[in-house]
């Protein structure tokens, strides 16, 4: 019977990924490991026809690409940086998506390992406690995250909790009381937990009562008629909307002026990515902006400088230790989507009261 690969990894005591890494990017693997598997390769008399070129150091110079979805643009842009880097250096680039559904994430993150791919570049539903990125770690497979913001493992993100705290600090000074966040399911998106504690660090050190986050399909593109309704009725309905993301801030306001709302006379809205496009809506949507084609672009300088072994570790100002994790910096745009509540005490605007009555 002719040996498989899966033989060669039982017999060299590796995972299959380990040693299909071993054979298709063999600078990217421990010495010792690496002989290991061409002894076990030799054992068995494994000899498929890209073998020989393969053990001789030829690549396969494919890079995988994990993205939840690429229906937010803020996953293209960071797309957008990584392609350019990547056709400028001689890479191919396999991408996939997952939905935001854990099942679909495994499944990517496996299939792009069965490719052989030399690295990888992933955002993930929760970047502290991920079986599938423990398995990497343990493999030795290279790999490194975009968005999630996490000093555990290699990771290109801004600081979500305070850019999220930063803009609702904004909104507090525009005089709004009533500040509910609108997100997708928060189980789906450490970026959204993260940016709740934010909302919430602000709001209570601004002596204001904090709400629970309203979830809302991350996929959806309208708002259900029993989230408008809470949004849009009671004496004591909100004054202003911090949405976890741009897009779900374009579906809201949609959503407010099917109900007869205007943007910012009968409710603020801010949103988070900083996306182009959302200058162009009327009004233009204020943001939290994170550098999103930059993050593409700096995953990708940190993943391949681990690929070809010319990795240069940042260090952490305060202890001069290595850091995994590289934060790049937010900014706050002041769009017209916010405007300022008469009363900085809380009572509601001319405008408001006339839209409730």
């Amino acid at each position: 019977m002719t040996p498989t690969i899966k033989d060669v990894a039982a017999h060299a005591g590796f995972s299959i990924a380990t040693v299909s890494r071993a054979i298709n990017a063999p600078h990217t693997v421990n010495p010792v490991t690496l002989e290991k598997v061409r002894q076990s390769i030799d054992a068995l008399n494994f000899r498929p026809s890209p073998l020989g070129r393969q053990l001789r150091g030829e690549r396969s110079r494919l890079i995988g690409v994990v993205l939840p979805t690429l229906a937010n643009p803020v996953f293209a842009e960071c797309l957008q940086g990584i392609d350019e880097l990547a056709s400028a250096q001689g890479y191919r680039l396999m991408l996939m998506t997952t939905q935001y559904d854990a099942d679909r994430e495994r499944r990517a993150i496996e299939t792009l390992r069965e490719q052989r791919v030399e690295g990888l570049i992933l955002t993930v539903a929760d970047a502290d406690t991920h079986p599938l990125l423990d398995d990497l770690d343990r493999d030795g497979m290279l790999y490194v995250l975009m968005h999630n913001d996490t000093v555990r493992r290699p990771s290109v993100s801004v600081d979500n909790r305070q850019a999220a705290y930063d803009g609702v600090r904004m909104l507090i000074a525009h005089g709004h009381r009533r500040i509910l966040m609108l997100a997708g399911t928060l189980a789906a998106s450490d970026r959204a937990r993260l940016r709740h504690l934010g909302y919430t660090q602000a709001m209570q050190q601004a002596g204001l009562t904090p709400a629970p986050a309203l979830e809302i399909d991350f996929n959806a593109d309208e708002l259900a008629p029993s989230v408008l309704n809470h949004l849009t009725t009671g004496a004591n309905r909100p004054t202003a909307l911090f949405c976890s993301n741009d897009l779900l801030a374009m579906v809201v306001m949609r959503g407010l002026r099917r109900a007869r709302f205007e943007m910012p006379g009968d409710m603020s809205i801010l949103g988070f990515d900083g996306l182009a496009m959302g200058e162009l809506l009327s009004p233009p949507l204020a943001s939290v902006c994170a550098p999103n084609r930059e993050i593409g672009c700096a995953a990708w300088r940190r993943l391949i400088e681990r690929v070809d072994g010319t990795q240069r570790l940042d260090f952490d100002d305060a202890l001069r230790a290595p850091s995994l994790s590289l934060t790049l910096p937010h900014t706050l745009r002041e769009g017209a989507t916010i405007a300022a509540i008469c009363d900085i005490a809380g009572a509601p605007s001319n405008r408001i009261v006339r839209t409730l009555a």
